[in-house]
């Protein structure tokens, strides 16, 4: 239950907001969203099962919320309070806003840090050998490296040594090229413990710096991370644990995307023939009588799948592939193929067991001092990129010898055309439905859990997500939900307009008629933001209207020609000086693009963002559910279609004095049924419907 030193806290710490803001406004449904917070995670509601899903509107304030709500309880229980987001631009605003201005009107002494996964660190000794420090290992590079990449690489080595660069690529001044960095990346093999080196390298000292801390701002990507290797690894365990998901709609996608796996045939058996030819140079650093079971274990396994893997390719026909891609249907594989899959599963977690083994065997000889770091480091770091690889592989054929379950989701089992080399294919495996997971490893193991988002339902309701989520909507289980609408006035704020279209968007003719119709939904001297749901149709609109744009004095931008921040720039000082300003953008414009006031008072949306089931994961999905007896567009479809406009119509209005006019160029919103729902779910604007 809620303590009365907690309640007491929560209660000053609103207070002294008032008096730190200027213009603060108090806001029922931000105290109501703080109290709910509060009394889901001391268990009010329930015991064990302290949940709380809330969709909180624009202009709420969830962040200062939920911290307002959630860090006095996990300090008061002597828990940590992991805060996930979907986005950088969030969790520097935490970092750098939110989180000092709740230290300040708090009376709590608590201290926050940002959690980054390992690849965002380097390795010291990696570091070292590619800079060529005692002779390096230039045989890192696959090619002969530039002077460039060299020097970049010393000046790198040596502001580490100085202390001057904490080895973090983010706080690097200068953008590392990828080829660099997977060159000095630091992994989870190479960075040994039994090194007095690795203790105190990048990735250790920044992990020891998260258990000093109270609260811990991380990425859905890297509590997924986490959570794959068991919990409490990279983060805290989850049984000490406070978890707040903001942006948590994003958590299903990338909770699916860290349990797919992928792995090339050929290229594959390319790089076990090299491992194979480099066993003896590393056998003989481990103690012989030792060592010579796991170097035979291993050679073994290597004579099985570089064949096998080599010739598989014959095996498919590539007429049978569609724009390079074969499904598998219903997830099911041919009879000679599930029996290949179980063969190499088997020989490839014998060869990773047999590698890491020999690994542990040279790390030990090291530990013992009969054996120099100096000769250990680079073999170990070399084995590394090796283990690496063949515990991918391993999983990729573990899932792909994983028989169809009769009554839960299949996988989605796909080959794809491998655009490196010739008549090779690249295996891919993916969950379809990954509730169940994130209950397993998240929900059912952490104190508690805040999940919250301005747009988490999809046609008014929360089952879609709760679905995809593995959350419980039964009332018994205690899981609270919460919809708290914006503050905004919308009806005296925001117009809706639905105009006259000869043309749906189904019909050939949509791309150009839109091309014509659109200068005429272009406000002058005003921002105006038009929404596309596909690249190419924003390409064609833009060829055809920028010679109109340019005759009337308006400037046109599109997404992709230039940076965000380039394009978003020239847009606010051209609005400073009341020209025209017309920005083209796609999808990742219609979420976390935030232009408030005068920055935006014309929203055009071109079509509803209906995604067209075109990723093998989508029609695996889509045809499990048609198997079911469901309606994948209503099911699907329609529900992610619902978020997507609503987080494009959200673009508009940003703070309680924004004003302007939302206009939706697709007819179908009032021809169709399901247009109905679509358009219910919207905010209230006021509704203005052309016939």
């Amino acid at each position: 239950m809620l303590s009365p030193n907690v309640q007491k806290s929560i209660r000053n710490s609103y207070q002294n907001l008032q008096a730190q803001l200027d213009n603060f406004v108090p806001r029922r449904a931000q105290n109501y969203l703080v109290a709910e917070i509060a009394k889901s995670l001391s268990g009010s509601y329930h015991k064990t099962n302290r949940m709380l899903v809330a969709e909180a509107g624009t202009g709420i304030g969830k962040s200062l919320s939920y911290l307002m709500g959630a860090i006095p309880v996990a300090i008061a229980n002597n828990r940590k309070v992991v805060i996930s987001t979907a986005t950088v631009a969030l969790q520097e605003q935490l970092l750098n806003k939110d989180l000092p201005l709740f230290r300040r009107i708090t009376d709590l002494n608590f201290s926050f840090i940002v959690a980054k996964g390992r690849q965002r660190y380097c390795c010291a000794e990696k570091l070292a050998s590619a800079a060529g420090v005692d002779g390096g290992q230039m045989a890192m590079f696959e090619t002969k490296p530039k002077q460039a990449d060299i020097e970049l690489l010393q000046k790198l080595y040596h502001e580490l040594a100085q202390q001057r660069w904490d080895g973090d690529r983010d706080s690097w001044p200068d953008p590392i090229d990828d080829a660099i960095w997977q060159l000095i990346v630091s992994d989870k093999h190479t960075c040994n413990h039994s090194f007095a080196a690795h203790r105190h390298c990048p990735f250790q000292k920044a992990r020891a710096e998260l258990d000093k801390n109270d609260v811990i701002i991380a990425n859905h990507s890297l509590v997924m991370s986490d959570a794959n290797l068991g919990g409490g690894v990279i983060l805290p365990e989850p049984e000490n644990t406070i978890y707040v998901f903001d942006e948590a709609h994003h958590l299903p996608h990338v909770a699916r995307d860290h349990s797919s796996a992928s792995a090339t045939l050929k290229g594959a058996a390319s790089w076990l023939e090299k491992l194979n030819q480099s066993l003896a140079k590393f056998s003989n650093l481990a103690d012989e009588k030792r060592v010579s079971r796991f170097r035979n274990l291993a050679q073994e396994s290597f004579q099985q799948l570089i064949p096998t893997l080599s010739q598989l390719p014959n095996r498919f026909n590539i007429e049978g592939f569609e724009e390079g891609v074969f499904r598998f249907e219903n997830g099911e594989l041919p009879d000679w193929l599930e029996e290949q899959a179980k063969e190499l599963k088997r020989d490839s977690q014998k060869a990773n067991q047999a590698v890491a083994k020999i690994a542990d065997l040279i790390a030990e000889r090291v530990k013992e001092g009969e054996l120099s770091s100096r000769l250990a480091e680079p073999a170990l770091t070399e084995l590394g990129f090796y283990i690496q690889r063949l515990e991918n592989l391993q999983q990729v054929w573990a899932l792909m010898a994983e028989v169809v379950p009769d009554k839960a989701a299949p996988l989605a089992r796909w080959l794809e055309v491998s655009p490196e080399r010739d008549r090779d294919f690249i295996v891919n495996v993916a969950p379809l439905e990954i509730g169940w997971q994130l209950d397993q490893q998240l929900w059912s193991r952490c104190i508690g859990a805040v999940l919250v988002s301005a747009t988490m339902r999809a046609l008014n309701s929360f089952h879609y997500f709760c679905r995809q989520a593995g959350i419980s909507e039964k009332e018994e289980d205690g899981v609270q939900f919460l919809a708290l609408a914006s503050p905004f006035d919308y009806k005296q704020q925001a117009e809706l307009l639905i105009p006259k279209m000869d043309y749906e968007p189904a019909a050939p003719q949509f791309t150009q008629y839109l091309s014509q119709r659109l200068e005429h939904f272009i406000e002058p001297n005003k921002a105006n933001l038009v929404l596309f749901s596909s690249y190419w149709q924003m390409k064609e609109v833009a060829e055809y209207i920028a010679p109109i744009c340019k005759s009337k004095g308006w400037t046109l931008q599109l997404q992709g020609t230039k940076s965000r921040n380039e394009i978003l720039k020239k847009h606010k000082n051209l609005i400073k000086k009341q020209k025209t300003s017309v920005l083209f953008g796609t999808g990742s414009f219609s979420e976390g693009l935030d232009l408030p006031g005068e920055l935006l008072e014309n929203l055009v949306i071109t079509k509803i963002p209906f995604a067209v089931p075109t990723s093998p994961i989508e029609q695996a999905h889509a045809e499990y559910i048609q198997n079911r007896g469901g309606n994948p567009f209503m099911q699907i479809t329609v529900p992610e279609a619902s978020k997507k406009l609503i987080q494009s119509v959200g673009r508009l209005l940003r703070k309680e004095r924004d004003s302007g006019r939302v206009v939706i160029l697709d007819r179908r919103i009032v021809s169709k049924r399901y247009g109905k729902q679509l358009l219910d779910s919207l905010p209230p604007f006021k509704r203005n419907i052309e016939y």
